[in-house]
């Protein structure tokens, strides 16, 4: 044989040997705000499907394919969502993403991924419209603003017996839908809000809205938004003296918030909802004393996020790595995760949603408190 023959044939199974390699790996995105001013939440999700694909690769991977994470940063962006969501599709290839974070950048991705034929399970985003839409790829493992927003509205009324309301929103699909859905049952209830005003995400000066909240005299405001403005607005409403009480939703569920804030003074008898602690959940206690151990305290969406994959990689697993094969099948199954047994309607949202009020204490943490 001569030695171009045989350099060839080395070519040739080399190549081969690639393909096999290539043809191993379940590609599964991690969409969402891995920079700019909601990377903290970006963050959160990374850690948590990170760990859950090291898991799952220790354990054999999926069908004995080893699991590729590939980071895609949308920044809260709706068009740079719809970017890497199509870069997902055409060039990486993956099979499913975990994500996106916020609803405004989740809704416009996850048509591409259905275009695409590919699995949607998001931790975060929470407006009904992305359910709504009817699209089979498309699942949350989070509740919905329409919940949480009855949560906040029942306990505004019910506990804190509050008559002067002001709602407050940052503009945005998330924020502006959440406050909405709060103010809509709160109407219900027969209380009319005394305010309701649109800010501007990545603005820093609210004094002239306090100047507002405080001329209306409000005993509570609630702002739909996320930490970002929810810190800064809180700080300057103490500054300014208001002693309103401060509920917000899950979109404050990180310690920047106490960041941007400036102090954990300013955060203090600050409320939110959000979904019941994961730590309540016998099935992660094992997941969170493994992050702890490794020196991460596993906040806000970081077991959502590791659901999310467990999930993901349940359905592939169960489908022959067959992504819309997959969504329909967890139609009618259920999963056990670190967060407990999941189960979707037809649309893809939880069967069951376990929102519950938090309060943030006088060191910057926060506490389940119904």
């Amino acid at each position: 044989m001569s030695n171009m023959v045989i350099r060839k044939t080395f070519i040739s199974l080399a190549v081969a040997g690639a393909v096999t390699m290539a043809q191993a790996e379940v590609v599964i995105g991690v969409a969402g705000p891995h920079t700019g001013a909601y990377a903290a939440f970006g963050e959160q999700m990374w850690k948590g499907a990170e760990k859950a694909a090291a898991d799952l690769n220790a354990a054999g991977g999926i069908n004995g394919e080893m699991i590729k994470l590939v980071k895609a940063d949308d920044a809260c962006e709706p068009k740079q969502a719809v970017s890497i969501a199509n870069r997902l599709v055409d060039s990486d290839g993956a099979l499913a993403v975990v994500g996106h974070f916020c609803s405004s950048s989740s809704i416009p991705a996850s048509r591409i991924y259905e275009e695409g034929g590919v699995l949607m399970v998001t931790p975060a985003s929470t407006n009904p419209a992305l359910t709504e839409q009817g699209l089979p790829n498309v699942f949350r493992i989070c509740g919905r603003d329409d919940q949480q927003g009855d949560v906040a509205a029942s306990y505004i009324v019910d506990e804190l017996n509050a008559k002067r309301v002001a709602v407050l929103h940052d503009k945005d699909t998330y924020g502006k839908g959440l406050a909405d859905a709060m103010k809509a049952t709160l109407n219900a209830y027969g209380v009319k809000e005394v305010l309701y005003e649109g800010l501007t995400r990545g603005e820093k000066d609210f004094n002239a809205v306090v100047t507002k909240i405080r001329s209306v005299d409000a005993d509570v405001v609630y702002f739909g938004g996320l930490h970002s403005e929810a810190g800064p607005l809180v700080r300057q409403l103490r500054e300014q003296g208001s002693k309103a009480l401060f509920i917000s939703g899950d979109g404050i569920v990180s310690d920047e918030f106490v960041s941007v804030a400036g102090s954990p003074a300013y955060v203090e008898g600050v409320m939110m909802t959000f979904g019941a602690p994961p730590s309540s959940y016998p099935s992660g206690k094992k997941v969170i004393s493994e992050f702890r151990a490794s020196g991460y305290e596993p906040e806000g969406y970081t077991l959502y996020s590791y659901t999310a994959m467990q999930i993901v990689a349940e359905a592939l697993s169960k489908n022959d790595l067959d992504p819309m094969a997959g969504a329909e099948w967890l139609q009618s199954n259920s999963i056990n995760t670190v967060m407990g047994k999941k189960d979707f309607d037809e649309k893809g949202d939880l069967t069951v949603s376990d929102y519950v009020m938090y309060e943030w204490d006088d060191k910057g943490k926060y506490h389940q408190i119904n």
